[in-house]
């Protein structure tokens, strides 16, 4: 898949999207909440028709990790939002091949299961055929066990309609020893620091440790029972990366949190990817991803779906256009 738009609210997620895609650097910062597709083909320098459209709203008015989750959040309408623009880019455009929705599976349940269902019913009602399912990181080569609710729309009249399946789990599982064991200690943070200085990557660093916690043995290896210093395992995933307000995961020994570099691994990131930002920043970026190897077995099954349906298509002596 070729990307031809990528949008965010925060810049310093579009930088670094930017950054790393420095052959094809097509984000831009936006709210959807205001986006027309006007505003898409002013970004694109044509007439925006895409084969498809994938997103994922901010997922944390449906998290466990958020506490004081209310129906009237906000945030909760860009579920809608999303699936809006999918469908204007549908109608008024050109016929989508697909719509790919990453959430929290809490979703499927928020607001009674109504918030969700109504969507669904509403692409069905434009012809699609929809799945919602729930993939497991840690099945994906993903040294991390991170849930993630997928909804996935294709137009009944395509075959990758009937062709589509999950994609296929791995039997091993990687641990954190597996993706941090060979690290050295990161930089710690101080004002006026240039990460492109640092030694091994520029976001190899973290906060300086100051809780008595992380000094007197509290911390042990795999005790995940604090909120705020969830420790890792060496020799299992890591638990659910969901980080924010000073709660990203101790590092097994127990002495410091993870570096973001670390805490990019675990969510399978390539070394060779960097993030943009202050400190502050990385962390949110890795913390709300979309593990790149379970986004890429998604984005594989998908394209094998609708390859073979062309290539059926084609053998069939078909001209329709695709």
């Amino acid at each position: 898949f070729r990307v031809g738009l990528a949008y965010d609210v925060r810049p310093s997620a579009i930088a670094s999207w930017n950054r790393n895609r420095q052959e094809n650097p097509v984000g831009h910062v936006a709210d959807i909440t205001r986006l027309r597709l006007d505003h898409m083909d002013q970004s694109f320098g044509s007439k925006v028709a895409p084969g498809g459209v994938i997103g994922g709203p901010p997922c944390q008015s449906f998290s466990r990790a958020n506490r004081s989750r209310v129906d009237a959040d906000p945030r909760s309408f860009l579920v809608r939002r999303f699936f809006t623009i999918a469908l204007e880019i549908h109608k008024h455009r050109t016929p989508l091949k697909f719509v790919l929705m990453e959430n929290v599976p809490e979703l499927d349940s928020a607001q009674h299961g109504e918030l969700l269902q109504k969507e669904v019913r509403r692409i069905e009602s434009f012809g699609f055929k929809v799945w919602k399912f729930v993939l497991d990181a840690a099945d994906f080569s993903v040294p991390q066990f991170r849930k993630r609710l997928f909804v996935l729309g294709i137009p009944r009249k395509n075959q990758a309609s009937s062709l589509w399946c999950e994609p296929e789990r791995e039997l091993v599982r990687r641990t954190v020893r597996q993706a941090i064991g060979d690290l050295p200690g990161p930089t710690y943070f101080s004002r006026g620091l240039s990460p492109s200085a640092f030694p091994l990557h520029p976001n190899h660093w973290c906060m300086n440790p100051k809780s008595r916690k992380f000094y007197d043995g509290t911390l042990k290896a795999g005790d995940t029972s604090r909120r705020s210093f969830k420790t890792l395992a060496w020799d299992q995933p890591s638990v659910t990366a969901s980080y924010g307000n000073r709660e990203v995961h101790v590092h097994p020994r127990g002495r410091r949190r993870l570096s973001v570099l670390e805490a990019m691994r675990i969510q399978g990131f390539p070394d060779e990817y960097v993030l943009e930002g202050n400190l502050s920043a990385q962390i949110s970026q890795v913390s709300e991803a979309v593990p790149p190897p379970l986004a890429k077995a998604i984005a594989m099954s998908l394209a094998s779906a609708l390859n073979f349906s062309r290539r059926r298509d084609n053998s069939s002596g078909g001209n329709r256009r695709r």
